[in-house]
């Protein structure tokens, strides 16, 4: 197991070296406190996500925790899957900090810090949430833009604010610029998302634009109503709009010297043998995505493109080649990520409808493969069929357990269960089943969390351990009964971030604005958020 001296690290991550660092503790322990620039991959989902995040298994990986046992798990399990380059951060974030070295707190920083600056810097104008009410209240001349995805705003909206999700908003520019009478509201759930969809129309020459201050968690904290469920998709933007939206998209290339990659391009730079490293993200919607996308290549809607930049662009220094329709989308990505530094950014000429017409295939579907190593430890996993489970769950020594999200065992689990995150299972199960041959019954949702528990389980000596097969889903569907809540749990449930405008807790809301408006005098005062030099 190779290891890293803090300095070393540090060294890499100034560099223009491609690498990755990876925190590999749970996630609301990352929200706590980072190594700045690390990437989130708690240790139950890297065969589920590595694959996606780090394509070429050559690069290398560093690994930390908190200075414990995890990493050096993880570091493990990468190496399994054949990444042959990963070394663990000597002393974890413990030993980081005591040498005074940049950590932040939260998710998604550097996106949310870049929001900031481009909000200070460029003095993007914004509206309150009792202005707001006042004009819709008075049926001024008004449109509120929602840039959240589908989903999110499926849930509540502004009153009767329309999904445009934020890599769109290119294509309602022209349309909007023929109503200068029409003001435009610019809304997310808290701020960047909107700071950046109205610098985006700023750029693209239009002055009736403004951000909802705060997003719907101000317009809940300033008391009013919020419109749930609305009953109505995002609208189409108007063909002639759209068609402009390339002429846009080409004079935004042309003035910020954005670079074009052909589809020969593409295909070379995903056959690289020297140990290079290509990202190529479509930014379409979903639908779009799944009707036809080239294989092997990232959905990121352009909005979360730019809010999640961490989440997705794990490997820093590599390539990154922006995919939409024709262009308009991608440009306005590959806009973004030129302004946060992205030093190797393109977008592929002509968009997928050039790269249909050239005779190039396209995938169709949403990608779904199995996570790595998925087949490998099935094989060695002792399965249950639901109809073994009514002798089995009768053996009073049986300990059912429950390694799946800490959301998915609160919505149904099997009764009795007890649920503990994968990434501790090592660490926190001998506590509570120390007797290495008890029996015990592993499940999750799907089973496939299960199969890699059992793996891990019996290299550590376990002997009697099976997985239900196909998860609680099955149990569910096959009509037997499922508990519900936080019923016994065996580590802390702090595998999942909330967003507060999801939970409703305005104290929390209140914390997480603040947070978010803190940044940008952190970001003036840090030097290693200054640049936000992500690669």
């Amino acid at each position: 197991m190779s290891s890293i001296s803090c300095c070393e690290l540090s060294e890499w991550m100034d560099s223009n070296a491609l690498h990755a660092v990876f925190d590999v503790r749970e996630r609301g322990e990352y929200n706590a406190r980072q190594i700045s620039f690390a990437t989130s991959l708690p240790r139950s989902q890297i065969e589920f996500r590595i694959a996606e995040l780090v394509p070429n298994r050559d690069i290398p990986l560093f690994v930390y925790d908190e200075g414990g046992e995890r990493a050096a798990l993880a570091a493990r399990t990468l190496a399994e899957l054949g990444y042959g380059n990963v070394a663990v951060l000597d002393g974890g974030l413990a030993a980081w900090e005591r040498e005074g070295r940049p950590v932040v707190s939260g998710v998604n920083v550097p996106s949310k810090a870049f929001g900031e600056k481009v909000q200070h810097e460029q003095a993007i104008p914004d509206i309150s949430p009792e202005e707001l009410k006042r004009l819709l209240d008075a049926n001024s001349k008004i449109v509120v833009f929602d840039v959240r995805t589908p989903e999110e705003y499926g849930r509540f909206c502004i009153p009767g604010g329309l999904n445009v999700p934020g890599g769109d908003l290119v294509h309602w520019a022209e349309a909007l610029k023929q109503q200068p009478e029409t003001k435009v509201i610019v809304n997310c759930a808290g701020r960047t998302r909107s700071i950046i969809g109205t610098a985006a129309l700023k750029r693209l020459g239009l002055s009736n634009v403004l951000e909802l201050r705060n997003g719907t968690m101000g317009w809940v904290l300033a008391g009013f109503e919020l419109e749930t469920k609305p009953n109505r998709q995002g609208p189409p933007a108007p063909p002639g709009s759209r068609a402009k939206a390339v002429d846009f998209a080409l004079k935004v290339a042309k003035e910020e010297k954005i670079g074009w990659i052909s589809a020969e391009g593409i295909l070379a730079a995903s056959a690289r043998k020297d140990g290079g490293l290509t990202y190529i993200i479509d930014v379409r919607s979903e639908s779009e995505y799944e009707s036809g996308h080239i294989a092997g290549s990232i959905n990121v809607p352009g909005g979360q493109a730019v809010q999640r930049t961490d989440d997705f662009i794990a490997v820093r220094n590599g390539k990154i080649i922006f995919v939409s329709d024709r262009c308009a989308r991608a440009v306005m990505a590959a806009y973004w990520y030129g302004q946060m530094s992205f030093r190797d950014v393109s977008v592929l000429q002509g968009g997928i409808q050039g790269w249909s017409e050239s005779g190039r295939e396209l995938a169709r579907g949403a990608e779904q493969k199995a996570p790595l190593g998925y087949e490998q430890a099935k094989i060695s996993a002792r399965l249950r069929k639901l109809t073994e489970m009514q002798s089995l769950i009768r053996e009073p020594s049986l300990a059912i357990l429950d390694v799946g999200s800490s959301p998915d065992y609160k919505t149904a689990h099997v009764p009795g269960a007890k649920w503990l995150s994968r990434g501790w299972l090592e660490e926190k199960l001998p506590h509570h089943v120390p007797q290495k041959n008890s029996p015990l019954l592993i499940t999750c949702a799907d089973g496939r969390q299960s199969v890699f528990a059992a793996r891990a389980l019996g290299s550590i000596g376990y002997a009697n351990v099976s997985v239900l097969d196909g998860g609680v889903h099955a149990w569910h569907a096959a009509g037997y009964e499922t508990e519900k809540g936080m019923t016994a749990c065996w580590s802390e449930a702090n595998d999942v971030v909330l967003s507060p405008s999801i939970t409703g807790d305005r104290a929390a809301m209140q914390r997480y604005l603040d947070w978010e408006v803190q940044l940008s005098a952190k970001t003036a005062a840090r030097p290693d958020l200054q640049g936000l030099k992500p690669s």
